[in-house]
């Protein structure tokens, strides 16, 4: 299990709601006094909102919330709750008379694994920005709720997934955290030793995608879509908006390191970065530091240890 939390990058809190009879969730991560940010989606299966605005030559310079989501669509309508939470604290874009609270969003497939008729939807989101604070859980709780992981091969019953977070401290006192809400189609690898750590199953033996797959076994076309792994990158080093969808770019890397294979038409891998500081480091070194919490991130939130005090 790696250490460090979402919240050593200070600026942010972090919220999660579930529901237990759905089996799906809600993590929303608030920025109070807003965030520089941008995006990278690699999945081909993605579910997203307001990642238009952060491409670098958009207006919006700074936004307020990110969330994650199971419930698939259906859960983006969490992100509204989430803009009602914060219009209550008077956080926003100053529009004048009103003040609008920038709130990007992606979602995972968790359907069916509980009651189907539940899904995220604006009262979650709305509580899981009330209970934002800076010591989050992590394992099968908020978007994390009814991830899965290892459902590429026919017959196959996944492992469980959930969501991870990790942190690493930079050189000239700054820090890069990472969390990710993982519900892959793909197996999960820890790349420091090269295991795996959670891949689906065949009459309770682990059966590992990729090799599967390369001694010609066929991929679960019911998979498609019902994937995705989705999370963000945080740091307190000073960012341009061109220069945060580069980062987001970048770590990337970090779900290529611990989730094989990634990024297929099966999933929707999203992942947003953001600054919320004025601290410095070399561009190369926050990035290289960035694909690594991604990595450990993704380790945590299967790790045994964490699920099972999930």
């Amino acid at each position: 299990m790696y250490k460090g939390s979402i919240c050593d990058v200070g600026g942010i809190t972090v919220g999660h709601a579930q529901d237990e009879r759905g089996m799906t969730g809600v993590t929303a991560f608030l920025f109070g006094e807003g965030a520089v940010a941008g995006v990278d989606v690699r999945g081909a299966a993605p579910g997203t909102r307001e990642t238009d605005l952060l491409k670098s030559e958009n207006m919006i310079e700074k936004i307020h919330a990110v969330v994650l989501s199971g419930g698939s669509a259906f859960g983006l309508d969490a992100a509204g709750g989430v803009m009602k939470a914060l219009e209550e604290m008077g956080i926003g874009f100053d529009a004048g008379a009103f003040k609008v609270p920038i709130v990007c969003a992606a979602v995972l497939f968790d359907l069916g694994m509980g009651d189907p008729g539940i899904r995220p939807n604006a009262r979650m989101g709305y509580e899981a920005a009330l209970r934002a604070d800076t010591n989050p859980a992590q394992g099968a709780v908020g978007a994390g709720k009814g991830a899965t992981v290892g459902k590429l091969v026919p017959g196959s019953t996944p492992a469980k997934g959930g969501i991870g977070m990790a942190s690493l401290q930079l050189p000239g006192g700054g820090c890069v955290a990472a969390m990710v809400a993982v519900n892959a189609a793909g197996d999960v690898v820890d790349p420091s030793t090269g295991i795996t750590v959670a891949c689906g199953s065949l009459a309770g033996r682990p059966v590992h995608a990729v090799q599967a797959l390369l001694e010609g076994g066929q991929s679960d076309p019911f998979s498609a879509g019902r994937n995705t792994t989705i999370g963000l990158v945080a740091t307190d080093v000073r960012l341009t908006k061109p220069q945060a969808n580069r980062l987001a770019q970048v770590a990337h890397d970090g779900l290529a390191r611990a989730i094989r294979p990634v990024h297929t038409v099966a999933d929707g891998d999203t992942l947003f970065a953001v600054s919320t500081g004025e601290k410095t480091c070399n561009p190369v070194v926050l990035q290289a530091c960035a694909v690594e919490v991604v990595s450990r991130a993704i380790v945590n939130a299967v790790h045994p240890d964490i699920l099972e005090g999930a």
